[in-house]
Parts: C-alpha cells; sequence; structure tokens
C-alpha cells in the first residue's frame, strides 16, 4: 500500500474514488503527453499541449484553452514517481526544483490495485486555507471528478 500524506482538512482537498480500469492504463494517461491531451481539462475545456519530464526534477507542463479560447499555461515540477503506483508534483517549483513565483498546491496521486479496478486518489495540499478555498471555489470536487470519468471512458474507448 502506498504510503499517504497526512491529510489537514483545512488545507487539502481529497479526491477518492475506484475506478474500473487497470492501474497501468491510468498510469499511462497520467503520463503520456498524447493521451493528457484526450482528457486532462473538463470539457468544453481543452488541454492544447502537454510537456512531460516523467524524473523527480522533471517538468509537468500542461496549456489549457477556454471555450472563450483564453490560453492558461501551467508549468510544475515532479516530486515524487513511482511507476503505477505515485505521482507527485507541484507548481510550486519550476523544472530543475526552481522557486515559481505564484505556487498554488501540490498535488498527489495514488494509484492501487482493487479488484479489476483501481483505487485512485487525488490529493491537492494547499499553503494555507486561503488556497484551498480558491481551490474549491474554482471547483476541485466537480472538475476533478469529471476529469477522472473523462479519463477513464478515453482510456475504455482509446486505450
Amino acid at each position: 500500500m502506498t504510503q499517504l500524506p497526512a491529510i489537514n482538512p483545512e488545507l487539502d482537498l481529497v479526491l477518492e474514488r475506484v475506478v474500473d480500469v487497470p492501474r497501468e492504463l491510468v498510469w499511462k494517461a497520467w503520463t503520456t503527453p498524447e493521451h493528457i491531451v484526450k482528457w486532462f481539462t473538463p470539457k468544453p475545456w481543452q488541454t492544447t499541449d502537454c510537456e512531460i519530464d516523467l524524473r523527480p526534477g522533471g517538468v509537468f507542463r500542461t496549456t489549457m484553452l477556454s471555450p472563450e479560447g483564453q490560453s492558461f499555461p501551467n508549468v510544475g515540477c515532479y516530486l515524487e514517481v513511482v511507476p503505477n503506483e505515485k505521482l507527485v508534483w507541484t507548481d510550486a517549483l519550476l523544472p530543475g526544483y526552481r522557486p515559481s513565483e505564484k505556487p498554488f498546491f501540490t498535488a498527489y496521486l495514488t494509484l492501487e490495485p482493487e479488484g479489476n479496478g483501481t483505487r485512485y486518489r487525488a490529493i491537492a495540499i494547499h499553503r494555507d486555507s486561503a488556497g484551498k478555498k480558491q481551490h474549491e471555489e474554482m471547483g476541485f470536487h466537480d472538475g476533478w471528478g469529471t476529469v477522472l470519468d473523462q479519463m477513464v471512458a478515453y482510456i475504455k474507448s482509446e486505450m
């Protein structure tokens, strides 16, 4: 079992669900740019670009496009990579562990086999309660839940 960080309900948001796809495919969907662009943002938003250097200190970069055509680039740094089990990344650091100007959260994703499926846990760790509240108001639960559904549908139909 993958060790989880201590959850602080004042600072952290958690999405946990069992999905009916194998964790190896969930891992592949999360770690391959050509897959990420197919499911990573809630529709009608789109992910138009993705770059991944899958190693601690490596880049995780996406560009999201709003329905109105506004582009939102996001760049972060992987902190921990355990194939098929755990991904940890943050926007507090840029590739090579360079501090970023505007940190928002650290993401902790764990995947565990459960029957023929995967126990999927996504934890968003925030610096302060204002950051957590902002992320919650942006629609963390609906957005990350929708994206998880999109990823599962993509895996079933395309992978």
